[in-house]
């Protein structure tokens, strides 16, 4: 099949872009680093649902904390993984690309948890409408970054 040589290029070529804008911004990936969303909530409900939602699936590979927004718009939440990062840029990236980095987690159970607690649900893309639908090139590619966006949080 010619469709795996045609996705190379582009995926090694985006790779490549994303270690030589972090080595020209001078960024790290830093085990410190806290990631954070607001939740339109009072502070004791976020920390009652961080310690048993997404967030608390984690069990100990993660650190959180809340604290009141800033102007009374609700509840900081931010959590940060106890695991230290790879060290090089192309570590990060291969982790990053097979799922297997921690922070995609955190950034996952934070985004699930916001959700859970001004919505009342995950939103999901998946599953798709009924029916099946035709593999084609382009829905591949599509189904391929939809997946990998999961971690994420963007496309």
């Amino acid at each position: 099949m010619r469709l795996a040589p045609a996705l190379v290029l582009p995926a090694v070529t985006a790779a490549a872009v994303v270690v030589v804008r972090r080595r020209r911004s001078g960024r790290r990936a830093s085990a410190d680093r806290w990631h954070v969303v607001t939740v339109d909530r009072p502070r004791d409900e976020v920390a009652a649902a961080a310690a048993t939602g997404p967030l608390g699936d984690l069990g100990d590979s993660v650190e959180v904390r809340t604290k009141e927004a800033p102007g009374g718009r609700g509840t900081e939440l931010s959590a940060r993984p106890l695991a230290a990062p790879p060290a090089t840029a192309v570590g990060s990236l291969a982790r990053r690309a097979t799922g297997a980095d921690p922070r995609q987690d955190v950034r996952r159970a934070l985004r699930e948890t916001k959700q859970l607690l001004e919505v009342g649900e995950i939103t999901r893309q998946e599953p798709q409408p009924e029916g099946h639908r035709r593999s084609t090139p382009a829905g591949r590619l599509t189904d391929l970054v939809a997946h990998r966006s999961g971690g994420e949080g963007v496309l």
